[in-house]
């Protein structure tokens, strides 16, 4: 068989190395399902840029409980990390994601329909412990399911999925709160 040189990373052009990374991720399965996973459920779900006005139209309460909020998703996501960091998944690794997303998904709609701050802020809190546990999943898979010189280039796309998904889910919350109501954007965007 004839060998073909490999071009170092360096000299490699910026356009084959982006289109290197993409077609990777098409064309490994599992890497393309857990990305677009992640995307839509972030893309619809992401109640987070709605959480200034759930305080203000649902508890009549400003900067400080959107602070409060925010703390109880980092709190979700703080301990889910220390459990995977003594309890790491080792089985089921598809059924646990899907699993994840599908309780941030009724969590999301959850907090659509609270008014009570004490079931609002817990199910900020596990919001944040399923978004971690998906988050945990898809890193592990990029790094355990790639190969070596394929690692950074899938990473970055990995990362404009994220980007891309966060900063567009926040437009289409704030979009479908607008034309919706708060409560309703959140329960669709739960439900999608």
């Amino acid at each position: 068989l004839k060998t073909r040189p490999q071009v170092p990373p360096d000299q490699e052009p910026f356009e084959r190395a982006v289109s290197a990374g993409i077609r990777h991720v098409v064309n490994d399965k599992r890497l393309l399902g857990a990305l677009t996973l992640d995307l839509f459920a972030v893309l619809l779900g992401g109640a987070t840029a709605l959480l200034p006005a759930v305080a203000h139209e649902f508890f009549r309460a400003g900067s400080r409980l959107v602070g409060d909020f925010r703390s109880a998703n980092a709190i979700g996501a703080g301990v889910m990390a220390l459990v995977f960091a003594f309890r790491p998944l080792r089985r089921r690794i598809g059924f646990w994601l899907f699993g994840g997303v599908a309780v941030f998904g009724m969590a999301t709609v959850g907090l659509g329909l609270s008014h009570d701050l004490r079931l609002s802020m817990a199910l900020l809190v596990v919001m944040g412990a399923s978004d971690m546990l998906s988050v945990t999943v898809r890193h592990t898979l990029i790094q355990v399911g790639t190969p070596d010189h394929m690692r950074g280039r899938v990473s970055a796309v990995s990362m404009v999925f994220i980007n891309a998904s966060n900063e567009l889910g926040e437009f289409e919350s704030g979009l479908t709160a607008h034309l919706l109501g708060t409560a309703r954007a959140i329960v669709v965007g739960g439900i999608g």
